[in-house]
């Protein structure tokens, strides 16, 4: 396993909540009931109430922005959000920045309050787990983008590749800049079917055939898990959770 093509860096957890100032009353219309056909049917409704329209509205746009304030320093992945050990200060900062915004808030509303809770779990370079999950998770960004080209779906393409750049910071200079190529190299193909496929209404099979895919192909094999050893182990049935041993609130 090529354990090197990670960084080491944290697993940060982020909940953000917002209580009080809303009342939600659930009436039942039809209770469940089979509905004769080996399904089950049941009808309710929900009515909620907002005691001031104005705190909550102000809630929203301070928890949205508590919560801004520490993922804008973070890679958004499947696991959960990253942060490379060298943002690891800006981390910090920014997670006084957003209880600072939480509690400005809490201290000026009458109903409604804003809580953030952070955990993060230490990733090392070297944790083979980690890195595998991560992996998989750049190769599988690196199909979404070669399946985009050969539909010719320009926003297919660029919505994989967002999440490829954004998963590629937590991955070692040298891979990362292979997976910046394939990025680069996949963009250009989306512009070239935006403009010759989707605006000039040119063959999209025929345009399809004239783009290259070498980065996305070498970026794929830079992150290929190449370990037979690791790839033979028994495989516990219910999955496995990336292992963090260092697991602590950041305060």
């Amino acid at each position: 396993m090529k354990t090197s093509t990670l960084k080491p860096g944290v697993l940060v957890g982020l909940k953000t909540t917002l209580s009080g100032g809303v009342n939600y009353q659930h009436n039942d219309i039809e209770a469940d009931h089979s509905d004769g056909d080996g399904g089950r049917v049941a009808k309710w409704e929900t009515t909620r109430q907002i005691e001031n329209e104005q705190e909550y509205e102000r809630a929203v746009v301070a928890r949205s922005a508590a919560r801004i304030a520490i993922t804008r320093v973070c890679h958004a992945t499947s696991f959960g959000l990253l942060c490379p050990t060298e943002r690891e200060p800006q981390l910090l900062a920014a997670i006084t920045e957003s209880r600072r915004i939480a509690q400005e808030f809490n201290a000026t509303s009458a109903r409604t309050n804003i809580g953030v809770y952070v955990l993060v779990g230490r990733i090392a370079s070297d944790d083979v787990e980690a890195a595998r999950a991560i992996n998989a998770e750049v190769r599988d960004m690196i199909a979404e983008m070669k399946l985009g080209i050969n539909l010719a779906d320009a926003e297919h393409i660029r919505e994989a590749a967002s999440k490829a750049k954004q998963i590629a910071g937590m991955l070692s200079a040298e891979v990362a800049g292979k997976v910046g190529e394939a990025i680069t190299e996949a963009r250009a193909a989306a512009r070239i079917i935006t403009s010759k496929v989707e605006k000039a209404g040119e063959d999209a099979a025929a345009v399809v055939k004239t783009l290259n895919t070498e980065k996305l192909t070498a970026a794929h094999f830079a992150v290929l898990d190449l370990d037979p050893a690791a790839e033979s182990q028994p495989v516990d049935a219910a999955g496995r959770d990336l292992d963090f041993t260092q697991e602590r609130a950041l305060s």
